[in-house]
């Protein structure tokens, strides 16, 4: 599906639910790409303002913001998210709003790990760490589907991050009323996968490569 019929679909679900998050999300991650900034930033605060604990968000939105020129508000927007992804413990995107904040001219705060954070992440010295996170955490069994994604989140990712996913999952399925009969149904449901577990276009192209 092309950029603009990708968010021709999401403008008309945020339209017809406008607390559909993960429409909005979808609706805001599609502008981005397609160098709307403006129009981004504002799905993306609507998001922000639907679910306040979703750190992704903020990381877009501050992009989307800066993309702009809005670097104030850029400020502000990566700040809470660089706090409230440091308390989920979402590594992965705590370091990408770092990098975006040190590209504006501000400092990501530093924090001290907490006692009880720092005995997690060191529990089981040689146990599997999960790449999202950057704790410690169970291996998968198995992979958790064919070719090589499910290899490198096999590889990549716990068993608890990846149970997180699955809520996550049902709950973007539901919300966007899902069919996995129909192709672009499946491919927005991948798109949201890759981005929670952290899988970008870069590293998803080198596993999709030819061998």
């Amino acid at each position: 599906m092309s950029t603009p019929e990708r968010i021709a679909q999401f403008e008309k679900m945020a339209s017809a639910d406008p607390t559909n998050e993960m429409a909005h999300f979808s609706l805001g991650n599609a502008y981005l790409q397609a160098g709307r900034h403006a129009e981004a930033a504002q799905s993306l605060d609507r998001v922000i303002e639907l679910s306040p604990g979703m750190s992704k968000a903020f990381q877009l939105c501050g992009q989307a913001m800066i993309g702009a020129g809005w670097t104030d508000r850029a400020s502000e927007v990566l700040l809470r998210g660089h706090e409230i992804a440091a308390e989920r413990g979402d590594r992965m995107v705590e370091q990408a709003i770092a990098k975006l904040l040190q590209s504006i001219g501000r400092e990501p705060p530093t924090r001290a790990a907490s006692p009880a954070g720092a005995a997690a992440d060191g529990a089981g010295d040689g146990s599997f760490s999960c790449r999202r996170t950057g704790r410690s955490g169970t291996k998968l069994a198995e992979p958790p589907m064919r070719g090589p994604v499910g290899a490198w989140i096999f590889e990549n990712i716990s068993a608890e991050t990846w149970k997180e996913w699955i809520g996550q999952g049902t709950k973007v399925i539901n919300e966007m009323r899902l069919d996995f009969s129909r192709d672009k149904d499946q491919e927005i449901y991948e798109q949201h996968m890759f981005e929670y577990l952290g899988i970008d276009e870069e590293l998803l192209a080198s596993l999709r490569a030819p061998r």
